[in-house]
Parts: C-alpha cells; structure tokens; sequence
C-alpha cells in the first residue's frame, strides 16, 4: 500500500519537474548557462575555486557549486540534456543536498559509535531487542533486573563474572546509545524524506533509490540483533570467549558501508548533476584516471570487509608484531582449518595475513594511481583528491600497524575503524568527479581548457 502510494508521489513530481524545466528553458531562450561568465562571474576566479574540494556542504555557497548546481537546474530534460534528481530549482537542490550529506555523516557517526562499542565489549550487554526501542532503566530496580539478565548470558559467565553494577551500567549505555542512535537516524530520514516528496522536489529516480536506502537502513537494525544473539550462545568450546559471528558482524558492518557510499553518492549527484570539466582534454584525463580509480575502490571496500573479519575473530589480538608474524613472515597454521575455505574466514592466523595483504596492495594502488596521473591534463579538483586520497591511504596503514603493535586500544581501533571509512570516501568522491559529463555538456566544451 504504501509503496504504491509513494510511486503516486513520485510520478506526480515528474510531471511537475518536466514542467519546471519547460519553464526554465523558456526564460532562458533554451540555452543552458555552462560557464561561469555566463553567470556574471569571472571565468578566473570560478577556475581558482574548482582547485580544491573543502567541505561540500560548507563551500556550497561557492561558485563553482553554485555554478554546476544552477546550470544542471537550466538544462532542459532531453535525450541529449542531463536528467537530473532534484529539478525544483537550485534552492531545493541544496536542501536536498545537505539533508542527504547530513543523514551520510549520521552513518559515519554510527559506525564510529559501532567500533567502540565492539572494543568497549559493550555489544552483548542488551539481551532482548525492540524494533521500536524501549526506555533504559529509571530506576535501581529496574537496573538490577536488566544485570540479573546480563547475568545468565555466556559473556557474563565467562568474561565479567563479578562485575559490579556500576561496570554493567556502563557497558549498557554504550549498546543502547547505539542503538538509539540508529532509530534517531530513521526518524530524521523520514521525516525530510516526507517533507521532500510532498514539496515535489523528489523525482521518481530519486525517490525509488532513497526508498531502497531507507529499506536497507530500517534491515540494519534486524541485521544487529541477528548478530549480537549469535554472541549471547554458548561456544562450542568450553575454553572459547563468547563472541557474535563473525559473518554477522562482517554482514552488519558491510550493510552500513553500503548505506553510507549510496548516500554519499547521491548526495554528490544532487549537488553536482555533473562533474567538473571545463575542456575536452580533462574529460579526456578523468576518464584514464577513472580506468583505475574504480578497479582500486572495490579493493579498497574489499580491505575494509575483511577488516570486518578480523574484529569478528578478534584477529587483532593475536600476533601483535610488525612486519613479521611472531617470529615468522606466514604462519604455520594458516591452513590447518577443514573445509579449506573456512581458514579464509574463521582462522585467525589466516585472516590476519589477508588483512595485512590486503592493506599493503591497497597503499600499493592508491600510489600507482598518484604515480600514474601526475602527467595527466587532468582538472586541479582531480588532482587534489588523488592527493588526498595517497595521504589517507598511507594515514589508515600507519593507524593499523600502531593499533596492532598497541594491542588494539579502545582509540587506535576506532581511529582504525574510522580511517576505512574515510578512505572509502575518498574514492567515491574520485569516481564520482572523474564520471563521464552528459553529451549535452561534451558537445559545448572547448577542445582544451581556457587560460584565464
């Protein structure tokens, strides 16, 4: 019911949209503004602005955002034109824009907030769950019957047998924290998300993407609790810790990374219906950089799962040296695990040695990408991303090797954690400026760019 209800708003929008575009095409004698001294501004100073990517929210105001954002909202709906997500106009853009960045650094936050509640050894300390949630203990009583709980499960029994309240309570706050936290998120998407669609500034595009990322975000939940009650069963072995599966970690984990590049993404979409490109030759330039920056992303995302791996097997804290492994550069037992495919997933020895592989070709990637491209005619926007991209990239292998070598702190791991996600957005947005322009904007381009 309510998704064909949604998809009624959707439609609806578009046929609003395609008028709005009609509109705009008239006033402006259907001819899309492109550059900046089209806009009353000084072709210069609009170049001068595309050479750093500071903050997308923050800068919005500047030119060059303003100029792509406005130009895009000219630009009639064609085969040949850009077929935007917001069409309602530059100010509708932007509040989209920065509702989308907000609720993508709401997931940052709550992956953040996930990491150190997984080192705090916080996450098994709720031992029911509510899809709506429920108040936290107001009272001493109350509180007495939520540890009596905690008591019964294995973490307690094998763990924190004698913790006192006061340690329970504290364990208690982070879990449900947490867990608020991602309802809270729900709530500030649906909330603008409904606002939007009654406005009529979401396209049916748009709209059916967010539903599938609102979907995707209302399944985290289930997705964590499906994970923390594997923690709250008895090991197999009567000497192993209690732990939650590492594949429900690593499922719950990967679910967050991929909510959060959708919204980044799209976010970026809305803002910058197209990317920055004032010439043929940096078009030309984005695209060789392209033909390695989307190869390197997916092993960047394939690092950070397996990342996932080793936090589910607490792999960190077993051969805590560097370069070597102990005493060897591979360990014995890498393969001692039946079937052979478990060892990838379940060994610790093995998926510690995956991780720090992984990681070692990522730093590799990232600086043959920085190698590769410093000859390029490539746009000054690209160039600083790749820049930035290396120093993340050397930044998160510095963070894992110290949080190894510390025994993994409550803080390096975070900062480890936190590091991943950074990298990864880094490599969205490289993919997302060095995306092919429409043929709209290829057919108006110079063959090479204008000198000021």
């Amino acid at each position: 019911m309510f998704g064909r209800q949604l998809v009624s708003i959707l439609r609806r929008n578009k046929l609003q949209n395609c008028f709005f575009n009609e509109s705009s095409s008239r006033v402006l004698n259907g001819r899309p503004r492109l550059f900046s001294s089209e806009l009353g501004g000084s072709s210069g100073a609009q170049r001068n602005a595309l050479y750093g990517f500071r903050s997308l929210i923050k800068d919005f105001h500047k030119p060059w955002l303003r100029n792509m954002s406005t130009t895009a909202t000219a630009t009639v709906e064609n085969k040949e034109g850009l077929k935007l997500l917001v069409t309602a106009g530059p100010r509708a853009q932007k509040m989209v824009g920065i509702w989308l960045f907000g609720s993508a650094a709401w997931v940052f936050s709550m992956v953040v907030l996930g990491g150190v509640t997984r080192l705090t050894r916080s996450g098994l300390s709720m031992t029911d769950w509510k899809f709506t949630g429920n108040l936290p203990p107001l009272s001493d009583e109350d509180w007495l019957a939520e540890f009596e709980k905690y008591k019964q499960s294995p973490e307690y029994k094998r763990v924190n047998k004698g913790m006192s309240i006061e340690d329970f309570k504290f364990i208690y706050w982070m879990e449900y924290a947490h867990r608020m936290w991602g309802r809270a998120l729900g709530i500030m998407f649906a909330l603008p998300f409904s606002y939007f669609l009654h406005k009529g500034y979401i396209t049916l595009r748009l709209g059916l993407r967010l539903s599938a990322l609102f979907g995707l975000g209302a399944g985290q939940g289930l997705i964590g609790w499906w994970m923390v009650k594997s923690g709250l069963e008895e090991p197999a072995s009567e000497y192993a810790q209690p732990r939650v599966s590492p594949y429900r970690l690593t499922a719950h984990l990967t679910s967050a990374f991929v909510i959060y590049c959708g919204l980044l993404w799209t976010a970026l979409s809305v803002v910058m219906p197209e990317p920055p490109a004032e010439s043929v030759a940096w078009v030309r330039g984005a695209a060789k950089v392209k033909r390695l920056a989307l190869p390197i992303s997916i092993l960047v995302g394939i690092t950070a799962v397996s990342g996932a791996f080793v936090a589910g097997n607490d792999a960190g804290h077993a051969y805590n040296t560097f370069p070597k492994m102990g005493d060897n550069w591979i360990p014995d037992d890498i393969f001692s695990m039946e079937p052979f495919i478990r060892n990838f997933f379940e060994n610790t020895s093995t998926v510690q040695l995956d991780h720090r592989i992984l990681a070692t070709a990522t730093l590799m990637s990232i600086g043959i990408l920085w190698w590769s491209t410093r000859k390029l005619d490539i746009h000054p926007a690209v160039r600083f991303l790749i820049g930035n991209t290396i120093g993340m990239a050397a930044l998160q292998v510095t963070l894992g090797i110290s949080t190894l070598l510390s025994y993994v702190p409550v803080s390096l791991g975070t900062a480890h954690q936190a590091g991943a996600l950074t990298l990864l957005s880094l490599m969205v947005l490289l993919n997302h400026t060095v995306r092919r322009p429409s043929m709209f904007l290829l057919k108006s381009l110079p063959p090479v760019t204008r000198t000021p």
